[in-house]
């Protein structure tokens, strides 16, 4: 029996069943839907499957020939022009088997390539809401695994599955006319074989299924551990030893259910081997006599034992059949769960870009609650989220009203989780009100296109992510065909031109993932030097100098000054330098406005803001 076949009845016994689920037939349409465009290639994929099972039970047949007709009757001539015949086959094989894994190749790859774009297309433009839930890990398993997995019905499924079928009803139909005596006979093994196999393929599924799972722990401690914040903690919290014990005792589990497995593996093989070995055995002891008997010629005999060869694994392999198609055809389902999932903030069929010059922001009775794990995400990408109790307990925003004149500073202040973040999210439009507008330059913001919204808003954060790159690629995402004098020119208005210039490698210096080879202070002026360079007409920062030393926090807020002159800005304040310098000031509690005014107003009227500023502002 041939490595090829002994492997394809190896994973029809192994193969994991807990996980299959009906698949409806609106997927089986979809999934056709993607072959389509290699309908052509496919097809010649099955025919060169069909030559390559033709040529299977063409050598044995040829084999026969040559004993009974030229070994046995002394015809040289004939032996070796069959000789040469059988060669002339092989070579054939080589070259079909060679063209067959081209043509495999290029249906699974060019359906990973289709599959895996579509996917991280769709996942991008999903809304913030729908990133605060998922897990990463989920999402990149769908992207890898699954994608792959959807891969295996074009490739391994499908070849496998007709090749299989047409190797097996071929090779038995010719050793059935050859001798059905020594066939029936060969094939009553089986069912000693197969019943022994899913025995032990239960075994392989549930071993196999811990190691995953023992595997997923141990990769994602070291996930965890070895970023730079994972490490950091680690370091602080001198855990370095219990790290050690705990990381062994998941690797030493992954060891064991690899030794199991290797052993399980081992024992399936054997009875395997040993099962076709016992089938030859009766093919030669009662063919033998049959050829004794004059029943059958010699030829024969080696041609079905040839063929016996063939058969057993293709055999075992199309026993489960139903598992192989299932388990593809699931891995397309969740694909398509992904990609069935509407972005929650999309563009409206009528949308249109926001108008040019400067613009306004306005809130006009605006109510926000944030939406469920139902509306944004999936159960499978949150096993974790959705065990706890879900956030959405009423609205975070109730009622809220106010504009932002073209040009004018507008700062937000109030105690943490008064909904501050929530109305910057809203103008950025990552979240959808639940009720009421939010208007730019006049224009609500589900009529503009978001595009054109994200061109004019620019947004730095508390924490300003920075991709694992250089300087010069972080800027660049902002502004693609910058210049270098454009992008010095932003550096010098976030006030960090020399630090940069002063860098062996300058712009080109990696920032390390996250930016964590960069102090706070300078991260948030590289942020800021992003912001200016995209040159947007609104300005939204969410606590920008929060957590900084007063030197870091003095550089960023002079950056800061470059980066909101002549734009309309909503801030929420964290310093007291930021809230005097505002033209209005609106205080949030409990999701709604309280108190609205300047600061020497807000002072005098001795209320929310008064208090809030003779403790955190004063302070500060």
């Amino acid at each position: 029996m041939s490595m090829q076949n002994a492997w394809a009845a190896y994973r029809a016994v192994t193969q994991d069943k807990s996980e299959l689920k009906p698949v409806s037939r609106s997927v089986v349409r979809r999934i056709v839907g993607y072959a389509k465009p290699y309908r052509r290639i496919v097809i010649a994929f099955l025919i060169t499957l069909i030559f390559i099972s033709l040529l299977t039970v063409a050598q044995p047949l040829l084999f026969r020939v040559i004993v009974d007709d030229g070994i046995s009757v002394g015809n040289g001539v004939l032996v070796t022009w069959l000789a040469i015949a059988i060669a002339g086959l092989a070579i054939i094989d080589a070259l079909i088997g060679v063209l067959s894994r081209w043509y495999s190749s290029r249906i699974g790859e060019g359906l990973i390539f289709d599959l895996r774009t579509q996917v991280f297309g769709h996942v991008q433009r999903q809304s913030i809401a729908f990133f605060t839930r998922a897990q990463t890990g989920a999402l990149v398993s769908r992207l890898n695994s699954d994608v792959l997995g959807a891969q295996q019905a074009f490739t391994s499924t499908l070849g496998g599955v007709v090749g299989n079928l047409i190797t097996t009803v071929i090779v038995l139909v010719t050793m059935l006319i050859l001798s059905w005596q020594v066939t029936v006979l060969a094939l009553l093994l089986v069912p000693l074989f197969l019943l022994p196999a899913r025995w032990m393929g239960r075994r392989l599924q549930k071993l196999t299924r811990q190691q995953m799972q023992d595997n997923a722990r141990m990769n994602a401690q070291m996930t965890e551990r070895f970023n730079v914040a994972g490490a950091l903690l680690v370091t602080l919290f001198g855990r370095p030893a219990a790290e050690d014990a705990e990381f062994g005792e998941r690797a030493a589990r992954v060891r064991d259910a690899g030794v199991s497995i290797a052993m399980a593996n081992r024992w399936f093989f054997t009875a395997l081997a040993l099962v076709a070995s016992l089938a030859t055995a009766i093919a030669y002891g009662v063919g033998g006599n049959l050829v004794i008997s004059e029943t059958i010629t010699l030829g024969t005999l080696l041609a079905i034992i040839a063929l016996l060869a063939q058969l057993y694994g293709p055999l075992t392999a199309l026993s489960n059949v139903r598992v192989d198609v299932m388990t593809a055809l699931v891995s397309f389902d969740r694909v398509f769960e992904v990609l069935d999932l509407p972005p929650l903030v999309k563009d409206s069929p009528s949308a249109t870009p926001l108008p040019d010059g400067p613009l306004s922001i306005q809130f006009n009775e605006v109510s926000f609650a944030y939406p469920t794990a139902a509306e944004v995400s999936l159960a499978s990408l949150e096993s974790i989220a959705r065990q706890v109790e879900e956030r959405n307990a009423g609205n975070v925003l109730t009622d809220v009203s106010f504009r932002v004149e073209p040009g004018q500073l507008v700062a937000l202040v109030g105690p943490s989780g008064a909904g501050k973040s929530t109305m910057i999210g809203l103008v950025a439009r990552l979240y959808d009100v639940s009720a009421g507008q939010v208007l730019i330059g006049g224009e609500n913001v589900r009529d503009a296109t978001l595009s054109s919204l994200h061109e004019a808003i620019g947004m730095v954060t508390q924490e300003a992510h920075m991709f694992h790159d250089t300087i010069r690629q972080n800027l660049l995402y902002a502004q693609p065909d910058a210049t270098q004098e454009q992008m010095m020119a932003a550096l010098s208005g976030a006030h960090i031109v020399k630090l940069i210039t002063s860098l062996p490698e300058g712009l080109d210096t990696v920032v390390g993932d996250r930016g964590h080879r960069l102090s706070g202070g300078e991260k948030q002026r590289i942020a800021l030097a992003r912001l200016l360079l995209r040159s947007p007409r609104i300005v939204l920062l969410d606590e920008a100098t929060a957590h900084l030393d007063s030197e870091s926090e003095a550089a960023v807020q002079a950056a800061l000054d470059t980066a909101l002159a002549g734009r309309t800005s909503l801030v929420i304040a964290h310093r007291l330098s930021t809230v005097r310098k505002a033209d209005q000031i609106l205080v949030v509690e409990a999701g709604g406005i309280v108190e609205r005014g300047t600061h020497d107003e807000l002072v005098a009227a001795d209320g929310v803001y008064a208090s809030l500023y003779r403790t955190q502002f004063a302070e500060n």
